[in-house]
């Protein structure tokens, strides 16, 4: 006799249920379908939508009011990430011109630490830049220095360097800043950096080995090479305009960033403002699109999961939080633990900002990358060579814990 488990589930308990289930199908989708990943994602969030269409609604209410107002407060987010992941495509070609990739090789050392060199340039640049800009910096001068053969190995490193920077800065990822905005000082978050460079030569160190046996760095740049200093000056306007658009927001009205897409639309002004010096290639931005419409569907697709509370704040549940984010989108993640607080805010940044590049589609800077190249796209190829990430993360984690313990602060 067959047993049923329905009247032992109330119809809310169920709901939540087929939401989670119609979430991980999606995720499923794109990991098995990595060619087709941006109509697996828009057929999740349009079959998550339609059942909250037809059943149980939204939590800000039913129907398609309801619909209106959710986007109403994700929108801001939206448009800064797709303004973002599109102006910084545009950038990397900008910076891929300027022929200052070409020269690289000859100031990276031409054995495996050439490569841990350019991994640990890239964790610099992340902590003042945004890590988007910083892994396809990463990812555009890897692509010359190898030439053209880069293992998905060291391009999911580059994306765990470039969250790892921005981990322990508040103006290096979107989830710091979050927590900046929040009341939580600098300073809190600083010490994520104990993990993030751990974590950063645990993963780097191997990954930069295996890519020198793989594609050795050619150390002689071409003959003739001249450096086009016009792009040049672009790529130096455009990340400086990035900057001060998020700097000066915290400086003057910190809240500005939640009602405007400012950064984004920082970025793509000084892109059209700088066009008579050096023209966008504007061929890349039906990729980039994609790729930032992509993103934008699986972030959508989670902030409509009913996700109320985390577990009770803890070293374990900031753990756990590095895994889940790997699939699951951390800025809602992020928004809830403000919400709870009494969190150790360096725990939190390491993990939800380095757990997401476990997985190509864990982090907008993955996405990036994988735009960039799109052999990148495979989450089997991403978790079977990029292992020694998931090591970073643990061992980066559990010795910030053993120096620094667990100090959980309120806001």
């Amino acid at each position: 006799m067959a047993v049923s488990f329905a009247p032992y589930l109330s119809a809310h308990d169920l709901s939540v249920l087929i939401d989670f289930l119609l979430f991980a199908a999606t995720l499923a989708c794109v990991a098995i379908f990595h060619r087709h990943t941006l109509a697996a994602a828009l057929t999740g969030l349009a079959v998550i939508i339609l059942k909250k269409l037809l059943g149980t609604g939204f939590v800000e209410g039913a129907g398609l009011p309801g619909l209106f107002v959710h986007f109403e407060h994700e929108w801001v987010l939206l448009a800064n990430l797709f303004l973002l992941l599109v102006g910084f495509a545009l950038l990397a070609r900008h910076f891929e011109a300027s022929r200052v990739p070409d020269w690289m090789p000859a100031a990276l050392p031409d054995n495996w630490t050439g490569g841990l060199v350019l991994l640990v340039l890239v964790f610099l640049i992340s902590s003042f830049l945004d890590n988007i800009a910083a892994a396809l910096i990463g990812a555009t001068v890897a692509r010359h220095v190898f030439k053209g053969r880069v293992r998905i190995g060291y391009l999911a490193s580059i994306v765990a360097a470039s969250n790892a920077g921005g981990s322990g800065s508040v103006i290096g990822d979107t989830t710091t800043t979050m927590l900046w905005i929040a009341g939580v000082s600098p300073l809190s978050v600083l010490h994520a950096y104990v993990a993030a460079a751990c974590a950063l030569f645990v993963s780097g160190i191997p990954a930069s080995m295996t890519q020198q046996k793989y594609a050795p760095i050619v150390k002689d740049p071409p003959s003739g090479l001249r450096i086009s200093f016009g792009h040049v000056a672009v790529v130096v306007i455009v990340l400086a305009s990035a900057i001060a658009a998020n700097v000066g927001a915290h400086l003057f009205h910190a809240h500005v960033l939640d009602e405007i897409p400012l950064i984004g639309l920082a970025v793509a002004a000084a892109l059209l403002l700088m066009a008579p010096i050096a023209r966008p290639d504007w061929s890349v931005v039906p990729s980039a699109v994609r790729g930032a419409l992509f993103l934008l569907a699986l972030v959508s697709a989670a902030s409509l999961m009913p996700v109320k509370s985390l577990p009770l704040p803890s070293w374990e549940t900031a753990f756990g939080l590095g895994f889940v984010s790997a699939v699951f989108d951390n800025i809602p993640l992020t928004a809830l633990a403000i919400k709870q607080g009494n969190y150790d805010w360096g725990f939190l940044a390491y993990a939800v900002g380095f757990g997401g590049s476990m997985i190509w589609f864990g982090s907008s800077a993955g996405v990036a990358v994988a735009g960039l190249m799109p052999e990148a796209r495979s989450a089997a190829r991403w978790l079977k060579e990029g292992w020694p990430v998931v090591l970073g993360y643990i061992v980066g984690f559990f010795l910030m814990l053993a120096l620094l313990g667990w100090n959980p602060e309120g806001l």
